[in-house]
């Protein structure tokens, strides 16, 4: 979560991703198995969520959208010299790859599969229609990120920022439909911690903008 003015101090989270599972694995698998172990020393079958619930929808098509936004971010690291953009990039590669190997390690544990045939936010009954690359809503398409990718100094801050604002509206929007559904309380808590975060992070770099002469895309 960031606040304060951009140019202040920011908290960086230096686990990489493979840690993030490990922690899943090892720490949150026994509150998200609530059923716990049989006599057996087997977890019951009904404990372990099945392959279209919205548990396992939302480990998958979270851990794509948050993928877009390490790409996203790694892009802009390399073509700016702004400290205030790259520290906010740092941090969300950091953290969204530390929430994706978590959900990730979570999938591997229930014995799902990190794809599905299924379209994308059909867990939560979204129609969204996958155009150029972008998979869900405020993905940015493959056209968008080719524009990045020729961009440098303020002009690709500034396209990051929008495109990054668009991104966390979208995660928002599958994050709290989550926490809505949801009945698991270890995933429903990093789901409202995603939601906590980016929400900040919106109030922040649509200050960044206005430092830029800029506005959000809408």
């Amino acid at each position: 979560m960031h606040g304060g003015p951009a140019t202040a101090p920011r908290r960086r989270l230096w686990w990489p991703a493979a840690l993030a599972a490990v922690v899943a694995l090892g720490l949150g698998l026994p509150a998200l198995l609530a059923g716990g172990p049989s006599a057996s020393g087997t977890v019951a079958a009904a404990a372990v969520p099945a392959t279209g619930s919205p548990e396992a929808g939302f480990a998958r098509d979270m851990a794509a959208h948050h993928q877009q936004a390490v790409d996203m971010s790694f892009i802009v690291r390399d073509v700016t010299t702004d400290q205030a953009v790259r520290t906010l990039a740092f941090d969300i590669i950091n953290t969204q790859a530390n929430q994706r190997g978590m959900l990730m390690g979570w999938l591997d544990q229930w014995g799902l599969t990190q794809n599905s045939a299924a379209k994308p936010m059909a867990w939560m009954g979204h129609t969204y229609e996958a155009h150029d690359g972008s998979l869900m809503p405020g993905m940015a398409t493959n056209t968008e990120l080719d524009r990045l990718r020729g961009l440098s100094g303020r002009e690709a801050e500034v396209w990051y920022l929008q495109l990054m604002i668009e991104h966390h509206k979208g995660g928002l929007e599958m994050a709290q439909a989550y926490v809505d559904a949801s009945t698991n309380p270890a995933e429903k808590r990093l789901a409202q911690t995603m939601i906590n975060g980016q929400q900040a992070e919106i109030a922040l770099i649509t200050d960044m903008l206005a430092e830029r002469g800029a506005k959000p895309l809408k």
